[in-house]
């Protein structure tokens, strides 16, 4: 009995409101594999329970009086990484303070969940609540500042041999920052790139933002018809699928309500599936960090169709799921990791309309 208990997942809850510990701890404590050891009403009490209680994962609200979210957050990662689910309010400034929060090493987030204890928390919710905070305590910390990630040298392109070709990719939890140090990298040349990145609506938007200030590519949310032209980066919106269609003599993407696949709206296999179909060997997709396994299936269609297709690694993946989910389906013509996936995009970019891939030797 006592091993068992060691084994649990030990949680810190760090929230002003005491209805939401409530909440959060009743959902944690249905999962066997999950022990609550504490909850802290603000940062300063949540510091001193750090120390005294050792849990494997905090969730942390991002908004609180006093010292908010995210000042405690990057002390922490600081002084004391350790995986953070941050829970955030669904609306444009809660999206904004979370997309801080996961450049600054936060490993994913769950918007609050609405309802009370007995009525109204849907069983999706609680079971996503469960899963991040059980994928966040296998979870690689990375606390790259986006200062470090600026720093890096940006690459270049022979623009006389640059093909016609559109890169795809895709990301859950850690990819907001994967997304970032790989777009930093690229020259305003790149090919066409979309990408679905795991969240909810109002979240892409933000995201899309940030970025576009962050990069040489003009970067976006998605709207349906938007042509993949040379220096665009089109994000799924989230909430709804995103496919890639010809338009002219280019590309351009379909944006449209549907199911969830694989639990996703936006989803991985969706993107790639589109892409093996609709740009074959002249499609370059990249399956990066996440939890689960959406995009394996359509990583392999990818290659199955002729196209190149890269997986990153475990060591720089924050959860490595969906890369390993890709590596285990055989749908990996490589395996790279996060500081290399830009210098084979751009070997890859450069290649031109060589059918060979020269680029790989």
């Amino acid at each position: 009995m006592h091993m068992a208990a060691a084994k649990k997942i030990k949680v810190l809850i760090i929230d002003d409101s005491a209805l939401m510990r409530q909440i959060i701890t009743a959902i944690l404590h249905e999962d066997p594999d999950m022990h609550v050891v504490g909850t802290a009403a603000n940062p300063l009490i949540a510091r001193e329970k750090i120390k005294t209680l050792k849990p494997d994962v905090l969730t942390l609200d991002v908004e609180m009086p006093g010292m908010d979210g995210i000042t405690f957050l990057e002390k922490l990662m600081r002084l004391h990484p350790l995986p953070v689910v941050m829970v955030s309010t669904h609306t444009e400034k809660g999206a904004a303070t979370t997309l801080r929060a996961l450049e600054l090493g936060a490993v994913d987030f769950v918007t609050k969940p609405h309802g009370g204890l007995r009525d109204g928390i849907r069983p999706e919710v609680m079971e996503e609540i469960r899963a991040k905070v059980r994928a966040a305590a296998g979870a690689h910390v990375r606390t790259v500042k986006p200062e470090e990630i600026s720093a890096l040298p940006p690459l270049s392109i022979r623009s006389l041999f640059c093909r016609e070709g559109i890169i795809v990719m895709g990301a859950s939890a850690g990819g907001t920052q994967a997304i970032t140090e790989i777009l930093t990298r690229l020259p305003p040349q790149t090919p066409g790139i979309a990408i679905v990145q795991h969240m909810p609506p109002k979240f892409t938007a933000s995201f899309a933002e940030r970025l576009n200030d962050h990069c040489q590519l003009e970067v976006r949310e998605a709207k349906s018809g938007d042509r993949l032209k040379t220096g665009t980066v089109l994000i799924a919106p989230g909430g709804q699928q995103m496919a890639l269609m010809r338009a002219g003599g280019g590309y351009a993407v379909r944006v449209y309500d549907d199911e969830p696949v694989n639990r996703h709206r936006p989803s991985v296999d969706v993107l790639f599936d589109s892409a093996a179909r609709i740009v074959g060997a002249q499609a370059l997709g990249i399956i990066l960090t996440g939890m689960g396994s959406d995009g394996a299936r359509g990583l392999r269609a990818m290659k199955n169709a002729g196209a190149y297709t890269i997986a990153q690694d475990e060591k720089s993946s924050v959860v490595f799921g969906m890369p390993e989910q890709a590596i285990r389906h055989g749908a990996a013509c490589q395996v790279l990791s996060l500081e290399r996936i830009p210098e084979y995009l751009m070997e890859w970019a450069n290649s031109g309309e060589q059918s060979e891939k020269r680029f790989l030797t």
